[in-house]
């Protein structure tokens, strides 16, 4: 499964402090969704198309090890995450909000969206989360995903003990 970054494990917001330094908030729900996936087999990656060391640690916090940044053209970071995995383009799974994810929503095998998308990207996936971006929506796909696989109830086994 792989995330775009801003307006969807963001609200889409960037904030710059005093000095020029860009500040994003992450939900940590969505955090441990992820890690859940994972925890189920599922590799994760994250495709954006700004740069940020804020990414970069964020996906180190919750185990993401594929991180694309500073690419414009996603279709060629996804085509490389392609040749770095073995993964077939119908195997994977890309959340994205803007016309620039388009790309990888098309070619995919599932495609995903929150309901602050921009129209034409609502428009052709094949899921549409419920929350907003940065505000639980890669946790509920995470969900999503674990119980349309089968793997819901024992993710939350643990939990449950």
């Amino acid at each position: 499964m792989i995330f775009d970054v801003d307006g969807i494990l963001t609200d889409g917001s960037l904030h710059y402090g005093p000095n020029g330094e860009m500040i994003k908030t992450f939900n940590v729900l969505d955090g441990h969704g992820i890690k859940l996936l994972q925890q189920s087999g599922v590799s994760t990656a994250i495709i954006s198309a700004r740069k940020s060391d804020i990414v970069v640690r964020r996906a180190a916090d919750v185990g993401i090890h594929h991180v694309y940044q500073g690419v414009h053209d996603k279709r060629m970071a996804f085509e490389q995450l392609l040749s770095d995995t073995g993964i077939a383009p119908e195997a994977c799974g890309f959340i994205g909000d803007d016309v620039i994810d388009l790309p990888i929503l098309l070619r995919c095998g599932f495609s995903a969206s929150v309901p602050n998308a921009h129209s034409e990207v609502r428009s052709r996936v094949h899921y549409l989360t419920q929350a907003a971006g940065g505000r639980g929506a890669a946790r509920e796909l995470c969900d999503f995903i674990l119980r349309a696989q089968g793997n819901y109830e024992a993710a939350l086994a643990p939990y449950l003990a």
